[in-house]
């Protein structure tokens, strides 16, 4: 198999890196680097400037404002953008909910939202996990009831990554409680502002605030914000799923990672001899690398798929769970490289001996942020059921 890229994919390559290497802020990149960002406007100053190159939408189809990318200047694009430590695209409006709209919406749906997601008046979050329903959504229990031209929707969320910085929320709702659990659930979009919806965020373990609860009361939503048929947001909801655990495998940022680690083991000494000369370091650094090779590979067959109008099974289930791994298995492989200095919080005689390295200050921060990585989504354990019944029944 040749998996070398064509002249026209290598001037592409070239293209993104002429471009990010200008147009990306230095700052950006910076606070990216060492760990400290990317903030809320770094991440929204970075779409402004993708949309008016024209590349947010890279994906999308030209009829909606996208460049109609195929898989390869998608894979290019990301692997460059994280090699330049550019801030992640959120996918919450632009990767989850847009092929959702575009798929399953209304025309005034379409024409109304999907602008209002490139020019960056709206930003979406996602309302899918509650207290007693994440892994197993199908147990949901907020309630839209209908009421004339209104949903009245009560109950919580959890979980929602920037919530805080979100104007608007996807939900998944129970709109009938008769028959199978999956056959009552609805797709529905609603304005944050609305009264009697209240946000509140949740303290991680790495002392960040990047997830939140959210509580619906009495929250009136009109019918006209319903996505697809009613009782029919099952299969919406397994849609998005499969976008969301391609993203979650996170390919770029693991070819970044490698790239940092590797840096790393050539600067750090171990026995008066650089680490990556160190043999168990250096398998392990190489074990990691191989599967992340091997992800990529699979990586591209999977859009290449999706782009061909194929429908994915349960492959998006496999991606997620290595891309989670091999992201903890870096994470952890920096840790070991740092030594001391990896550290939740190094003594100062530690920073006294001046022995963390530039740009590694938040490692300890980032490993215990990823922890979750393999449990958002729907959990690598249940992407193994998901995986198991998929090779039962073939």
């Amino acid at each position: 198999m040749d998996l070398s890229f064509s002249p026209q994919e290598l001037a592409f390559q070239a293209e993104v890196r002429a471009f990010i290497s200008k147009a990306l802020p230095k700052d950006i990149a910076a606070r990216v680097a060492d760990g400290s960002g990317p903030t809320r406007d770094d991440m929204h100053n970075w779409h402004a400037i993708l949309n008016d190159k024209g590349w947010l939408g890279g994906t999308w189809p030209a009829a909606h404002g996208g460049c109609d990318w195929g898989p390869i200047k998608l894979h290019i694009f990301e692997e460059e953008s994280a090699l330049a430590n550019a801030p992640r695209i959120v996918p919450f409006g632009l990767k989850m909910l847009a092929p959702v709209l575009m798929k399953f919406g209304s025309a005034a749906q379409q024409s109304e939202l999907l602008p209002r997601i490139l020019d960056g008046r709206d930003w979406w979050c996602q309302g899918y996990s509650e207290p007693g329903a994440g892994s197993d959504l199908a147990s949901l229990k907020t309630r839209a009831e209908r009421d004339g031209d209104h949903y009245i929707v009560n109950g919580q969320k959890t979980w929602t990554t920037y919530g805080q910085y979100a104007n608007r929320i996807f939900c998944l709702v129970r709109t009938r409680s008769d028959g199978k659990p999956q056959a009552g659930i609805s797709f529905l979009l609603i304005d944050l502002d609305t009264p009697g919806v209240e946000m509140r965020p949740i303290r991680l373990i790495e002392g960040g605030f990047e997830v939140n609860e959210v509580f619906f009361t009495d929250v009136r939503v009109p019918v006209a914000n319903l996505v697809g048929a009613e009782n029919d947001g099952w299969t919406i909801a397994k849609y998005l799923l499969g976008h969301e655990r391609t993203n979650i495998a996170g390919t770029g940022f693991s070819v970044q990672a490698l790239a940092q680690i590797k840096a790393l083991a050539r600067t750090v000494k171990r026995n008066g001899k650089p680490l990556i000369e160190n043999p168990l370091f250096a398998a392990r650094l190489a074990e990691t690398e191989a599967e992340l090779e091997a992800m990529k590979i699979t990586n591209l067959r999977m859009l290449s798929k999706a782009a061909a109008g194929g429908q994915l099974g349960a492959e998006p289930s496999m991606l997620k769970i290595k891309g989670t791994v091999i992201r903890q298995s870096l994470n952890d492989l920096a840790r070991r490289a740092l030594g001391p200095a990896a550290a939740p919080f190094p003594s100062e005689d530690l920073d006294n001996l001046a022995i963390t390295p530039p740009n590694h200050s938040h490692n300890a921060a980032d490993y215990f942020n990823n922890r979750k990585i393999s449990i958002y989504g729907g959990s690598n354990e249940i992407q193994r059921n998901i995986l198991a019944k998929g090779m039962m029944t073939r």
